[in-house]
């Protein structure tokens, strides 16, 4: 099964779902960066509103894991469109960015 940019994923020993933040590219080496989804939390330019048809909540994106899922068992329950795949990816970006 492909984890892809954007799905939601549940993972084994972890409480909350979250959302996978890497690239295609990157998860196809069986590890994935993801942010997990709150299903409140305090207003922040780092925490993005998501909806999916079956997650509703706030992905927090300064809390990046990277997560070995060849190791960990997972599955996907949801994934969200583009528009919050972009603005999960600007959130994420503007940790790293250089000013």
């Amino acid at each position: 099964m492909n984890i892809l940019q954007g799905d939601i994923v549940k993972i084994e020993n972890i409480k909350l779902p979250s959302i996978v933040v890497s690239t295609d590219f990157f998860n196809a080496s069986g590890s994935v960066v993801c942010c997990p989804i709150y299903k409140n939390t305090f207003p922040d330019p780092l925490h993005i509103r998501i909806e999916s048809d079956s997650i509703e909540g706030v992905a927090v994106c300064e809390q990046l894991r990277v997560i070995d899922l060849k190791q960990r068992g997972h599955k996907i329950v949801g994934s969200v469109k583009l528009e919050n795949r972009m603005d999960i990816s600007d959130a994420v970006q503007s940790i790293f960015d250089y000013i």
